[in-house]
């Protein structure tokens, strides 16, 4: 018999004061029985660090088609496509021909080096992406976080992440290993 998904319940405030953006967002988040803490932790951080009142969480690691975050138009078309991992060069280039705008955050201190050396090259084409690193010390301190009903506070200024659920801060720094333009 199939594992069901895990539903997490998150208050997930946040204080981007880079771009102006203060608003708290009631999640109902499914995790996919094969996902880890630390991933579910870190799509949450995904989810706050491009957070719109019209950012969505997707069906993500259970379908190949859809990203783990997406933002669409009021008439949708595809505004923002968030993914995480390390997505093949071809996953990439087809997400940049869907999207106006498209970041991945990678992960994996041994893992994300490499892929990033397999695919810089093919991706400085695609002005519509970026691509962020997010070191293993905090995804480890990020899943230790997760509860399956939290109060999530994320403020963010000058690229620093400040994360607070309940009586626990973390700083996370995420590295930009591609910009955008």
């Amino acid at each position: 018999m199939a594992q069901k998904a895990t539903i997490y319940k998150v208050e997930l405030s946040v204080a981007d004061m880079d771009r102006h953006y203060y608003e708290t967002h009631n999640l109902t988040v499914a995790k996919h029985p094969s996902e880890t803490d630390e991933r579910l932790m870190l799509r949450l951080l995904a989810f706050a660090l491009n957070a719109d009142e019209q950012l969505e969480m997707t069906k993500g690691i259970s379908t190949d088609d859809e990203p783990d975050i997406w933002q669409k138009s009021l008439s949708g078309e595809l505004e923002l496509w968030v993914a995480l991992g390390l997505p093949s060069e071809k996953i990439i280039r087809q997400s940049c021909g869907k999207a106006r705008d498209v970041v991945i955050y990678c992960y994996g201190d041994k893992t994300a080096p490499g892929w990033w050396d397999k695919v810089q090259n093919k991706t400085t084409r695609f002005d519509n992406l970026r691509v962020m690193n997010i070191l293993d010390q905090d995804m480890i301190a990020l899943g230790n976080l997760a509860n399956r009903s939290m109060k999530m506070q994320v403020n963010i200024q000058d690229g620093d992440v400040m994360v607070s659920i309940n009586d626990s801060i973390i700083y996370v720094t995420p590295e930009e290993w591609k910009s955008a333009g």
